[in-house]
């Protein structure tokens, strides 16, 4: 098989927390800034298939292409989005993403079930608190 007809589906699901999870993404940002991520994205040949969150998080979904790395992405994301807001006087006060970030691979059978999760964080966060979240990453063995 040649590289004109590979067929990669590398589905990355990723969790990345504003600095000290603070509860700076308010709906009317997170409107901007997650349309605002998707247009960058695009541009910087990035495919998101999905972003959404809540005030303190954000969750994307990328689908990744055999050239890129995952580390340069996330940057190339956050490094935008965060000076995106803070230059666009968004919030009151300076903006920042974590350092971190936690990743998951999604099966390409599953990536229907992960955007549709996506799509629900509000509601899904009326119950459940990030830290409920996060504690799956802890829970998985190899």
């Amino acid at each position: 098989m040649n590289s004109q007809t590979s067929k990669v589906y590398l589905f990355i699901h990723v969790i990345t927390c504003v600095k000290n999870k603070e509860p700076l993404l308010t709906k009317p940002v997170r409107t901007v800034l997650f349309a605002h991520i998707k247009k960058h994205a695009t541009e910087n040949g990035i495919n998101v298939l999905s972003v959404n969150g809540t005030d303190d998080h954000m969750h994307i979904v990328v689908q990744m292409m055999p050239t890129q790395n995952l580390a340069q992405i996330m940057k190339s994301i956050r490094t935008d989005s965060s000076a995106w807001i803070n230059d666009g006087n968004f919030i009151k006060s300076h903006f920042e993403w974590e350092e971190g970030f936690a990743a998951l691979s999604v099966s390409p059978s599953g990536i229907k079930q992960v955007l549709d999760y996506l799509e629900k964080q509000e509601e899904h966060h009326k119950t459940k608190t990030l830290e409920s979240e996060l504690e799956v990453f802890q829970k998985i063995q190899i």
